[in-house]
């Protein structure tokens, strides 16, 4: 594994000297990383127990997607941090884009792929238990865990891609801020108006973020193709074209709609309206 040592200013108090090379060590990071996120799924449980009353009055999935919800945000700030790091502060992941790695960085891509094990996890229990299923989050999550378990293994992989990819999250803590307040019924107050509006701003960015990876990608192809297997280029470069193509313009999309329409897609229930149709008769229809 390339390892330059260096100190970046952002994170120059912690030591992140490990054998990187062990993986036992890897195992050790990757374990760390879900049970933190476990731990703090449970803490946000226990937190909005006593806290909130929107909380306990909502049904059970809905409490679990509180909690993943908050989960996520935290995840996403630890995401702008790392990532921006990664983008602005770090000279050796900036200088050689390819093959550079940082004890940091290393440290930070088994704590990542600890967080997808456990989202991947806890998702797709919910789904099972609940009887829900999100095709979107499903797929880019699973995607997410693939790609950094894949960085693990291909040791030759470079670590500024994965870090500048994490910066995807950063519309995570306000998609969080949303939802909760939306469940609280603040939906008409002007805080949720500007986190609605600084959140579609940031699905923008990540369109702009995509394109540069593109850029990034295409420009040191050679070195790119030659630094890591087949396999791990041809998976980065699917994953990256879905967000590019699919996800982010459909996120974008409904994020904005919801600015307009501020209600619950993942949950919106259907419930007996009565309405009078073309001949008279009395039928059914969804919330709207």
């Amino acid at each position: 594994m390339k390892m330059i040592p260096h100190r970046v200013p952002l994170l120059n108090t912690i030591d992140f000297s490990m054998d990187y090379s062990s993986w036992s060590t890897c195992s050790i990071l990757i374990a760390a990383g879900f049970f933190v996120y476990l731990g703090i799924f449970v803490f946000c449980h226990l937190a909005s127990v006593l806290l909130f009353a929107t909380y306990r009055s909502l049904p059970a999935k809905e409490k679990v997607f509180w909690d993943l919800a908050a989960t996520r945000a935290v995840f996403g700030v630890q995401c702008i941090i790392t990532g921006l790091t990664a983008l602005l502060f770090d000279p050796v992941l900036h200088a050689d884009q390819i093959t550079a790695q940082q004890g940091w960085s290393f440290f930070t891509i088994l704590i990542t792929t600890g967080f997808f094990l456990f989202e991947n996890i806890a998702l797709h229990i919910s789904n099972l238990r609940f009887r829900t299923f999100d095709v979107f989050l499903s797929v880019h999550h699973f995607f997410a865990f693939l790609g950094y378990f894949g960085a693990v293994i291909c040791s030759t992989v470079g670590h500024y891609l994965p870090m500048v990819t994490l910066l995807l999250e950063m519309s995570t803590p306000f998609t969080c801020i949303s939802w909760m307040l939306l469940k609280a019924g603040w939906s008409q107050t002007l805080f949720w108006k500007i986190n609605q509006w600084v959140m579609i701003h940031m699905f923008h960015c990540r369109i702009v973020l995509t394109y540069y990876l593109w850029w990034v990608c295409l420009y040191n192809l050679d070195r790119f193709v030659q630094s890591a297997s087949v396999i791990f280029v041809a998976f980065f470069f699917f994953a990256l074209a879905l967000v590019t193509l699919i996800m982010n313009p459909y996120w974008t999309y409904k994020k904005t709609q919801q600015l307009l329409n501020p209600v619950d897609w993942n949950f919106q229930p259907i419930s007996k309206t009565s309405y009078v149709e073309g001949n008279g008769r009395v039928g059914l229809q969804k919330n709207k």
